[in-house]
């Protein structure tokens, strides 16, 4: 009973802390005129967010992330992912979103000035004009992030990869880097309200080959390979069926 009621309190509390600091975000958002300001004070927040609420953070593969601008896929299995990749990633990194995040009081205008990505996945006419804006900031030289999955379930494993971020990689000639979450799904997962402590790992793997010259089919050998590698490491079974965008 008082172990129970232990983790409800804290798990209050980090909701919280997250609300705080999500106002202070949203505050810093609209006040500061620069975009690499109002990022790095944003990813500030985040990587604040995991220390106050006592989440043991391991990041590894730093080094890996090439200079150049470059896109970056990574595993979901949890609303934590977003703001854990956010906390790791540096600030020239934008984030490629699902549109009904946007719906979420406050979050969208957050989401704007800070720059990242909203697409609809459902409307086919709204979605190529997406991909085709993300490629235009690509090309224009800004580092993507993408949940190639585009959402999770209750079910542990790693899903079938859409083919947005590795058009994008192809198309803007771009590095294509992999990312491994660990102990987000353990402590948010997707039929739970309060989260439960637990430590978390980002491990970022070396990166894909980037598309050879006249390489016909580098999208599907970017996202097979991409895949193959999250999926050696994230420590889940792998999910791959449904249709595939």
């Amino acid at each position: 009973m008082i172990r129970a009621l232990l983790r409800t309190a804290w798990g209050v509390y980090c909701w919280a802390t997250f609300c705080l600091l999500l106002l202070l975000a949203i505050l810093a958002a609209l006040l500061l005129p620069r975009l690499h300001w109002r990022r790095n004070g944003s990813r500030f927040l985040a990587r604040l967010f995991f220390r106050l609420a006592g989440l043991p953070l391991r990041i590894s593969g730093l080094e890996q992330l090439p200079e150049r601008p470059c896109v970056a896929v990574a595993n979901h299995s949890s609303y934590l992912d977003g703001p854990l990749l956010y906390a790791v990633l540096p600030s020239r990194f934008g984030f490629v979103i699902k549109k009904e995040i946007a719906e979420v009081p406050l979050a969208g205008l957050l989401l704007r000035r800070l720059g990242h990505e909203l697409v609809d996945r459902h409307n086919r006419s709204a979605s190529s004009r997406d991909a085709r804006r993300i490629l235009k900031a690509a090309v224009g030289g800004g580092s993507v992030a993408f949940f190639p999955e585009g959402t999770f379930t209750e079910q542990p494993g790693l899903a079938r990869f859409h083919s947005g971020a590795f058009v994008t990689a192809a198309r803007a000639e771009m590095p294509m880097v992999p990312i491994v979450i660990r102990g987000a799904r353990k402590i948010l997962p997707a039929d739970t309200f309060l989260p439960r402590h637990g430590a978390l790992e980002v491990e970022i793997l070396q990166p894909v080959a980037q598309p050879r010259p006249f390489e016909t089919d580098a999208v599907v050998r970017m996202k097979r390979e991409a895949r193959e590698r999250i999926l050696a490491r994230v420590g889940e079974p792998d999910l791959e069926g449904g249709s595939e965008s």
